[in-house]
């Protein structure tokens, strides 16, 4: 073979491993399949089966429209149900990859005999760490925070009744998107892409990256958005009055913000209930204003 030759099989090659998101060269089945999955997507936890099931349930409902595809001979679409019956738990804007990814294996699973099931579940319970550490701190650690300041803002500044309507569509226009996209992209890149990933050490470095800017985003919001100012002046005999704030910017600016959200944090992972957080915030809020510490 001329290396001419050699390097248009491997353009070839490489145009064949381009990742797509587009729907357009699918087979009508395949697109009406997976809007199916998109759509029962969005009822994933609407029944949550514990500890022991989570979303199981609700990943059934889900791929449903696959296993109505792949499975016409009920016997073995009700192994392949009894299958997904287990421990199911990813964040919902970004669990349907893992439900395009299973549909895909599926597919596969029903025209060979010889399919390891086994590597859909092995496939699917790995996904489930790495995934939902990103899905978190994109979508609840960033995105939720992005959103909910700026409503916030909207409604406390200008008192416009637009504020929750601009949180709705800041976090879901994008969620709706990213669900829509990795179903397609699950489906399409099947378990091997997967493989890749973790050969490759790129799921871990994804997570790691997600996690970094979740926490950077949350140290951000917390800084700009829980707010202290001490009030309480020492006198200091014929001199001007120390401010205590003051010192306390010079030891570390938004000492105490950090304080209490870390305070707040330790709390909820004793398993305080949000709503008593919330309570407690507001009595302290009233208590040091009325004693006019702040």
């Amino acid at each position: 073979m001329s290396t001419e030759e050699l390097s248009n099989q491997t353009a070839n090659n490489a145009a064949e491993e381009k990742i797509s998101v587009s729907t357009k060269d699918l087979s009508p089945e395949d697109r009406k399949m997976l809007r199916g999955i998109f759509l029962h997507s969005f009822n994933i936890f609407a029944m949550y089966c514990g500890g022991a099931k989570a979303g199981a349930s609700g990943f059934l409902w889900a791929l449903a429209p696959a296993f109505e595809r792949f499975y016409p001979d009920k016997e073995r679409r009700r192994d392949a149900m009894k299958r997904h019956s287990s421990w199911y738990n990813i964040t919902s804007n970004v669990g349907t990859f893992c439900m395009g990814l299973v549909a895909a294996m599926e597919k596969e699973n029903s025209e060979k005999p010889d399919f390891d099931t086994q590597s859909i579940d092995a496939i699917k319970a790995s996904l489930m760490g790495p995934m939902s550490g990103i899905g978190d701190a994109i979508f609840w650690g960033v995105l939720r925070v992005i959103a909910a300041a700026v409503g916030m803002a909207l409604c406390s500044e200008t008192g416009s009744a637009l504020g929750p309507i601009v949180f709705l569509l800041i976090y879901n226009i994008p969620s709706i998107l990213c669900r829509w996209y990795l179903t397609v992209l699950g489906y399409r890149v099947g378990s091997n892409f997967i493989t890749k990933l973790y050969e490759g050490g790129l799921m871990d470095l994804i997570t790691k990256l997600a996690g970094i800017l979740g926490l950077i985003m949350i140290g951000a919001m917390t800084a700009s958005f829980v707010k202290f100012s001490c009030i309480i002046e020492i006198p200091a005999g014929n001199g001007d009055p120390v401010l205590v704030q003051t010192y306390l910017d010079t030891i570390f600016k938004g000492l105490v913000p950090i304080l209490y959200t870390l305070g707040c944090l330790k709390l909820l992972r004793k398993n305080v209930n949000v709503t008593w957080l919330i309570i407690g915030t507001m009595v302290i809020g009233l208590l040091l204003g009325f004693l006019g510490i702040c």
